[in-house]
């Protein structure tokens, strides 16, 4: 069965993602930068209205994903915390100085994040042999890695999306997203065999669209 997670960068955001049928929600804020960690209140709000479960993005700022000793820190403090909030899962990166899987780190935070699951979000796109980094994920614990390709979006990404897939096997999920819409859904779908994806069904503004949701719900059930 094949399901939708909708990145939420506001409350509205996930409850219309929730009404719609999406399987799952991201919720983060910040738009702008690709998302950041979302205030301890937002989850709390998320949770009392949600029944779809809700991963939390832990991203301390925008920019890479090469973190020091204080924000690496902030990172397993959040896990922590949100746990005790209710968080679904987590979504977060950590590469070396050199593009590579911050294995040591990643481990971590994995660990202080169990038995919830863990995503791998788009820094894999910036990674230059994701061969070797896809190992590295399902070595750390990872249950998904969100990405586009090792590209700009989805469309640029999708020949890397079909050989991700294959690659990955039942070991872990990947899970295409950026730039994906109803437009190139099928697509995608289709090339990829893909089983998860991930959009912010966003066409205007920085709020989700319902209708938009629909559309991809519906194509991913036939």
């Amino acid at each position: 069965m094949r399901k939708l997670e909708i990145a939420a960068f506001n409350l509205a955001s996930a409850l219309i993602a929730q009404q719609n049928g999406a399987g799952r929600i991201e919720l983060c804020k910040n738009m702008e930068v690709g998302g950041l960690t979302p205030e301890a209140d937002a989850l709390a709000l998320a949770k009392d209205q949600l029944f779809v479960p809700v991963f939390t993005m832990v991203r301390p700022r925008a920019g890479d994903f090469v973190y020091n000793e204080t924000e690496f820190t902030q990172m397993l403090q959040t896990i922590l915390a949100y746990k005790e909030l209710g968080a679904d899962g987590f979504v977060f990166g950590i590469l070396t100085g050199n593009k590579k899987i911050d294995v040591a780190r990643n481990k971590v935070l994995v660990a202080a994040a169990s038995p919830l699951p863990c995503t791998f979000h788009r820094a894999f796109d910036e990674i230059i042999e994701w061969r070797s980094a896809l190992e590295d994920l399902i070595d750390c614990g990872f249950k998904t890695v969100l990405t586009s390709g090792i590209a700009a979006d989805v469309n640029s990404g999708i020949h890397n999306l079909k050989q991700m897939v294959t690659a990955a096997g039942n070991n872990i999920e990947i899970m295409p997203g950026g730039g994906l819409r109803a437009a190139n859904l099928a697509a995608v779908m289709e090339e990829t065999g893909a089983r998860f994806f991930h959009s912010s069904a966003v066409l205007s503004g920085d709020t989700a669209d319902g209708n938009e949701i629909q559309d991809m719900i519906s194509i991913l059930e036939h």
